[in-house]
């Protein structure tokens, strides 16, 4: 059996851009002396997996060490650093090189949608625009649209066992259980009340659904702590639909819901210079 051909950076980099996963593109800019690559020559670096290869040896091991530093920070953005290959780097080669870091952080968040009905069409078409990861579900075969293999930082999973599906989530994932199943529903929340470390959990339905699996949930283990932090029925923090109960309607509530949750991800350091910091720079 043949082993799979390992990925080209620009490979892994259209991949990881379109999935949002952490990563960081490392490109040789200059380089004087013997070198192991030439200027152009790039790398592809993640939490466990490095795709290419700037030439080798101890300076490419430096390189994949600063990278990982720096997504394990969680930053982002771009900077310069240089080896001396002879110093820095230990190696025999006697030259210099500048690589050029570039770390992007991910998603800004990931939206986990179990359901592909009406309403989860509908909301992951919504979410489609916005720089976030989402995790799509559903238990039945063939329950996801066409149009859906096109989508990026879409995922879609086919989700037959409900535990299964939420202990595969990333911690501080946003949910929604929306599912064509009310015993499924229940499992779901119940599963991810069991994490814990859920960002938010959001269930489709009526108040009543909602009392019946409160009291079930309840029974089950969960405290009113806990069930505190399901929102159910979804999209009713801002109003709700005034009535309009059609899928785009609901998902358009759902999403107005989450908004604020999620928030923006804005950082200090992404914002860049405040007007009266530029003003003085060109006076």
């Amino acid at each position: 059996m043949n082993a799979p051909r390992p990925q080209a950076w620009h490979e892994a980099l259209h991949r990881l851009q379109s999935e949002g996963l952490p990563h960081a593109l490392a490109t040789v800019v200059t380089s004087a002396g013997s070198t192991p690559r030439e200027p152009g020559a790039r790398m592809v670096i993640t939490e466990d997996a490095v795709c290419d290869t700037l030439g080798g040896g101890t300076f490419e091991f430096q390189v994949i060490d600063a990278a990982r530093e720096k997504l394990a920070r969680g930053e982002s953005g771009m900077s310069l650093e240089a080896f001396a290959l002879g110093g820095r780097s230990g190696q025999c080669c006697g030259g210099f090189v500048n690589v050029l870091l570039e770390v992007f952080s991910g998603s800004a968040a990931t939206l986990a949608i179990f359901g592909a009905g009406h309403v989860g069409n509908e909301l992951v078409r919504l979410a489609a625009p916005l720089p976030w990861r989402v995790l799509w579900h559903d238990s039945r075969d063939g329950a996801f649209p066409a149009w859906a293999a096109d989508q990026s930082r879409l995922d879609c999973r086919h989700a037959p066992d409900p535990q299964a599906a939420v202990a595969a989530l990333p911690a501080g994932s946003h949910a929604l259980v929306l599912t064509h199943d009310h015993a499924e529903d229940r499992a779901l929340v119940d599963a991810l009340l069991q994490r814990g470390d859920m960002a938010s959990i959001g269930l489709i339905g009526s108040k009543s659904k909602w009392a019946s699996f409160r009291s079930r949930l309840k029974d089950a283990g969960h405290d009113d702590t806990a069930l505190a932090r399901v929102r159910c029925p979804i999209g009713m923090a801002n109003g709700g639909t005034g009535g309009d109960k059609t899928p785009y309607a609901i998902a358009i509530a759902a999403m107005a819901e989450l908004l604020p949750l999620v928030g923006t991800a804005e950082r200090p350091d992404q914002r860049g210079l405040e007007p009266a910091e530029l003003r003085a720079l060109f006076n």
